[in-house]
């Protein structure tokens, strides 16, 4: 009889536990899916939050930069009157190893008119690459489009703020033609400073409108301004060839004086922002799942007490103490898994839902349609074996306990 209780004690490999584990699913099935699905809900909570962080990060970014902003940097002379941006200085810019690409920028004040509207403007003239060295994105239209020889046309890009000034709706104001008026301060040969009045002989048509809320401005390519003559630019963008070169290029133009700012160190701070934010909103769906691991550790020594006559019987028979806790184990290990399956799938379905109501919303107040959450691989991964690892801690303190029952108490417990 022992001799056969050792072949049993070795035929309790690995297939055999799995095939016991699962059969409290058959026994108490109600019981199980109300665990599983309270660990769910605490799993479904973190990637809710966590889905949340993220997505409200890549909005943010998206909207501050593009892929060349990304590369480059933002130069200008500040408030000295001894270095000047110029003509010669952006020459020596362009002329540094590394630099793709130098868009300035001049800004003149100016007078728009829209048919029977007329207002005061800051124009900035600049080169069509200007925008998207500076993440700029259009909310409504496109940027400058050349003409069949590649030269640029009369066409100009708007602000949000202005097209509010002209009470058009955004998606009327494209093809409107505009004039413009710019005043070209000078200086005359006594040294005293002028203002020219410059009037374009020709309109203008929009073509885009980016989201700016803030400043009533219009961009317009530089070299389609009429007897415009301009020595210094209030800035420009450098384009690098790689992120590698950025420093050494960052430190030569320092290095000439100028003041240099990367948008990327602005998108480092945000994203140690939304980092801790990530952090606070995990804390918070942590609290749910911890919930939801006490309600699995309760189960599971609720099982251990049901079932105390079954261990006994499992005992007398040859089972060993090993495979009776291997046994615990799984089950806790397989609820757990199960429970971050199910997580998964509510925390996109809740992803899903609030992403449709708070678009719902937005586009009720006039806003724009954005997907705010967003799910890494990594973090899908991550989350299922974290909540396998939950129940394997759940289910150690029932293991143990079940493993150490004396067979004949066992066989009398009732």
């Amino acid at each position: 009889m022992k001799q056969k209780n050792t072949e049993t004690i070795q035929s309790m490999n690995y297939n055999d536990t799995l095939s016991l584990s699962m059969r409290t699913f058959k026994t108490r099935p109600m019981r199980t899916a109300l665990t599983i699905l309270g660990v769910g809900v605490g799993i479904g909570a973190v990637l809710f939050l966590v889905s949340f962080g993220y997505g409200l990060q890549e909005t943010v970014l998206n909207k501050i930069t593009t892929a060349d902003a990304l590369l480059s940097l933002e130069v200008s002379s500040g408030k000295s009157d001894i270095i000047q941006l110029d003509k010669d200085s952006i020459e020596k810019i362009i002329q540094l190893p590394n630099v793709a690409e130098v868009s300035p920028v001049i800004a003149l004040p100016s007078q728009v008119n829209l048919k029977d509207f007329t207002s005061d403007t800051t124009l900035y003239a600049i080169k069509p690459s200007f925008l998207s060295l500076s993440g700029l994105v259009p909310l409504k239209g496109t940027f400058f489009k050349t003409d069949n020889n590649g030269k640029n046309q009369k066409q100009v890009v708007i602000s949000s703020a202005m097209v509010q000034l002209f009470n058009i709706d955004l998606e009327k104001i494209i093809g409107q033609q505009i004039n413009l008026i710019i005043f070209v301060p000078t200086v005359d040969s006594d040294g005293q400073n002028q203002i020219e009045v410059k009037e374009q002989s020709e309109p203008f048509t929009v073509v885009g409108v980016i989201n700016d809320e803030r400043s009533s401005l219009i961009y317009v390519p530089i070299d389609v301004l009429e007897d415009i003559n301009y020595t210094t630019y209030i800035g420009a963008k450098v384009k690098v060839i790689n992120s590698e070169s950025m420093t050494s290029v960052r430190e030569q133009i320092i290095n000439m004086g100028f003041l240099v700012s990367v948008l990327q160190d602005t998108i480092d701070q945000v994203k140690k922002i939304f980092s801790i934010i990530q952090v606070v909103l995990g804390l918070f769906g942590l609290i749910a799942l911890t919930v939801s691991a006490i309600g699995m550790f309760n189960t599971m020594t609720v099982m251990l007490l049901e079932r105390t006559n079954e261990i006994g019987i499992m005992r007398s028979i040859g089972v060993t103490r090993k495979d009776v806790r291997k046994l615990f184990i799984f089950e806790a290990m397989i609820m757990g898994f199960l429970g971050g399956l199910g997580g998964v799938i509510l925390g996109y379905l809740g992803g899903f839902l609030a992403n449709i109501g708070i678009n719902i919303l937005a586009n009720y107040f006039g806003g724009q349609t954005l997907d705010l959450f967003n799910s890494p691989s990594w973090f899908i991964i991550l989350i299922i074996l974290f909540s396998t690892i939950i129940g394997f801690l759940t289910g150690i303190f029932p293991a143990q306990r079940a493993a150490k029952i004396n067979p004949l108490d066992a066989l009398r417990y009732k």
